[in-house]
């Protein structure tokens, strides 16, 4: 798209705001920073950089004269695309974009790209060290915490962009094309944003949308939603599996990682040799490879990465023993999806520390998923009475669900049921709001709970 002559106006003084008016003003682009709130501190924004001192930075109510000046309107992902302001933006003729297709607006290398409810930033991390040891200048970017459009600018013809992307980023892409995407999984999750499971497997879905002839899009087979996705396609679609064996593709085979590639089979790795728990990590490794192995990368070289990968921070993380109980982080576990696999990748009875911030999730599946496994459930924040009475209607042991009014008593509780050859697993499979700044902030705390815990 030819920006030339384009005035921007930038939505959101986050990280991704923040980014994206840098890069734009780094650019030569007129650009104005605004933000909804009106207690908003202006001129400690504009301290965050240098580039920011040619910005006009408002706050509160847009004036009428944005409006009528700007010709794009660029969203952070936490501002919804349904607001009253959006529909403002659009009755003024303003496109709206994200930071992922205004980043690409300035990309010049190639681009993989990854998005699935769960599992995205380990396949994304993992990915990223394949291609940097491939000798590949890589940049990682994206939902993983580094904005896209802060690296945008100085990608080159030779670079590879590695991006895991999320449904709030992929609602305002228009052109975004990577050479390989993948979609990892689609299980409910952000229904508070998107409204319909149909709205959010269509956010998931636009990674794809512009893709065609030469390109690939890697899909998990055993995803039914995804399976049928995969006739819509127009670039090459790949599969992996963790439950059948593949004509073409990547599959799991008892405990041995094979590809089926152009008529003949070879073995990437045994299970064993990772450092990764659990079967979907190794659907993770088996997502990461397949985009490898299209985007040209040896099979030798893949492996080498694989086996030393270590857990990525905050998802099935190991903290610490303490008198022969082992603590396991799995902050990351924002939704009922991701926390199943974490209980699923544990092999030892399990006192689960689970709760949070209600995103309209139900916790059926993730409890019918305990098995017998969960000796006790250990339960806080906004949602612990909810997810207490879906328990004991499944018919889990009420006397076994201890409720907690913050994560340090739910660690001490643990610790004081736990005996050695125990795990300890924090799995909220509810987000960190309203306790916490963001799941990273509430592992960090849980890793230094458990590590000050006396023996």
């Amino acid at each position: 798209m030819d920006l030339n002559g384009k005035k921007f106006l930038v939505v959101g003084t986050g990280i991704s705001g923040i980014a994206a008016a840098k890069l734009l003003a780094s650019q030569g682009f007129p650009v104005i920073l605004y933000d909804g709130n009106q207690e908003l501190e202006i001129e400690e924004v504009r301290k965050k950089s240098p580039l920011l001192e040619q910005v006009e930075i408002l706050a509160g109510e847009l004036p009428n004269r944005v409006l009528k000046d700007c010709d794009i309107a660029v969203f952070s992902p936490g501002v919804p695309t349904d607001l009253p302001l959006a529909g403002q933006i659009r009755q003024a003729g303003m496109e709206i974009w994200g930071e992922i297709e205004l980043a690409y607006a300035f990309e010049k290398g190639k681009v993989l790209a990854v998005t699935g409810t769960n599992g995205k930033t380990t396949t994304t991390s993992l990915l990223g060290e394949i291609m940097k040891h491939a000798g590949l200048d890589t940049k990682v970017v994206g939902n993983i915490g580094i904005p896209y459009t802060s690296l945008a600018a100085g990608t080159t013809k030779d670079s590879v962009t590695v991006a895991e992307i999320s449904s709030f980023q992929l609602e305002t892409v228009h052109e975004f094309c990577p050479q390989i995407s993948a979609i990892l999984n689609i299980t409910p999750d952000h229904l508070n944003r998107h409204h319909t499971m149909e709205n959010y497997q269509q956010a998931k879905m636009r990674i794809a949308a512009n893709q065609g002839e030469g390109q690939v899009c890697v899909l998990n087979y055993e995803d039914q939603v995804l399976r049928e996705f995969s006739h819509q396609v127009k670039a090459e679609v790949v599969f992996f599996s963790s439950q059948r064996k593949l004509d073409r593709g990547i599959y799991l085979d008892g405990e041995e990682i094979i590809f089926a590639w152009d008529g003949k089979k070879d073995k990437l790795c045994n299970v064993k040799e990772l450092m990764l728990l659990g079967k979907h990590n190794y659907e993770n490794v088996m997502a990461a490879a397949a985009m490898a192995k299209a985007a040209g990368v040896s099979l030798e070289k893949i492996k080498e990465v694989l086996v030393a990968f270590p857990a990525v921070e905050h998802r099935i993380e190991y903290v610490a023993t303490k008198r022969g109980v082992r603590f396991y982080n799995d902050s990351k576990g924002t939704n009922p999806d991701a926390a199943i696999q974490a209980v699923r990748a544990m092999e030892w009875p399990t006192l689960l520390i689970g709760g949070g911030y209600d995103k309209n999730s139900e916790y059926d599946g993730w409890i019918d998923a305990f098995d017998g496994k969960v000796k006790k459930f250990v339960l806080l924040g906004a949602t612990r009475d909810k997810i207490r009475d879906t328990a004991v209607r499944l018919g889990y042991p009420e006397d076994d669900i201890i409720l907690v009014d913050s994560l340090e008593e739910a660690v001490t509780v643990c610790f004081q049921h736990a005996v050695s050859g125990d795990a300890v697993l924090l799995s909220p499979a509810c987000a960190s709001w309203g306790m916490f700044e963001n799941y990273e902030q509430r592992g960090e705390i849980f890793k230094e709970l458990a590590r000050g815990l006396k023996e």
